[in-house]
């Protein structure tokens, strides 16, 4: 928890936040790999209090759809607050703020020099509010896209104008609406939603952009997510976006490697490294069949994300 008691600092007025702001920077998140984003609203200062400490891999602050307009200033300050007395967390934190033109580069400006590791910007069309973006992003941050538009979807592997732009997030909802179609498309073996996670999948991969799938909406249908995490995990996903710890237990497990897993690429990583010592890059192993330089890399990916 980040404070002992929120009592007080449900009471204050946002001109009283601004005068308690601390001056703790958390450091940047160290991790590599990530299974979990799970989003937070930052009107609710429960959720908030719980960001040091959390089993998401990754932490979505939201600022723009789910707060009213009348309460963004609000939620804007309470993240500001919370942040400046956040010492550390093993959570990657992400701010998701609203368009640019609609608030989103006052909201960046106004953040960039609290203790958070990415901004993600809704709405994107073009190159154009990645270009914004970054000319006022502080260079210590990454920049996460929303790909929720037709025209972004249509380009994806022209949207990694900056290796600062690492993520990109699939609105599945907004996509949808964006390219006239219905969400009641979305269903388990549907091959327009198939069509569209593997294009999002492929093309931010060959952007060298990592890809989190979508928003399963139906919070207590737990059963409903686990299918749609196997799912795309079978298509290559390796993170899901999450509404509650509930969901991010199961995108955790899910998107996760056993300890099989492990040992199998431990072995098979110290064996070719111990028979390519020799010359000898392809050989039959006892316990894993064939493995050559191929197998040998696929390894290697599993011990990169852990």
């Amino acid at each position: 928890m980040i404070f002992e008691d929120l009592d007080k600092i449900e009471g204050w007025s946002l001109e009283e936040k601004l005068k308690n702001l601390g001056n703790k920077r958390k450091a940047p998140c160290p991790k590599r790999s990530f299974r979990s984003n799970m989003m937070l609203n930052p009107l609710k200062l429960k959720h908030l209090n719980r960001i040091d400490a959390t089993d998401a891999d990754m932490i979505t602050l939201n600022l723009e759809d789910a707060i009213a307009p009348s309460r963004k200033k609000e939620a804007l300050y309470n993240i500001a607050l919370f942040l400046s007395h956040m010492e550390s967390s093993k959570s990657f934190i992400i701010v998701r703020t609203n368009p640019l033109g609609e608030g989103g580069e006052e909201e960046i400006a106004f953040l960039n020099d609290f203790g958070f590791d990415a901004v993600r910007i809704p709405k994107v069309h073009s190159q154009i509010e990645v270009a914004q973006a970054l000319t006022i992003l502080s260079p210590d941050k990454k920049l996460h896209i929303s790909l929720e538009t037709k025209e972004a979807f249509a380009s994806i592997t022209s949207l990694r104008i900056d290796p600062r732009v690492t993520v990109a997030n699939i609105g599945i909802l907004d996509l949808l609406n964006s390219l006239g179609l219905p969400q009641s498309l979305i269903h388990k073996g549907n091959p327009t939603i198939e069509y569209i996670l593997s294009k999002f999948l492929i093309e931010c991969r060959s952007a060298g952009i990592h890809p989190v799938s979508f928003m399963y909406q139906d919070y207590e249908d737990l059963h409903g997510f686990t299918e749609w995490c196997r799912i795309e995990k079978s298509m290559g996903f390796t993170t899901k976006a999450c509404m509650g710890p509930a969901q991010v237990e199961i995108a955790n497990a899910v998107f996760g490697y056993t300890r099989e897993d492990i040992a199998r690429a431990r072995q098979i990583k110290a064996t070719f490294e111990e028979n390519a010592a020799k010359g000898i890059n392809g050989f039959m192993d006892e316990t894993y069949g064939f493995i050559d330089e191929p197998i040998y890399k696929d390894a290697l990916l599993v011990l990169d994300a852990i």
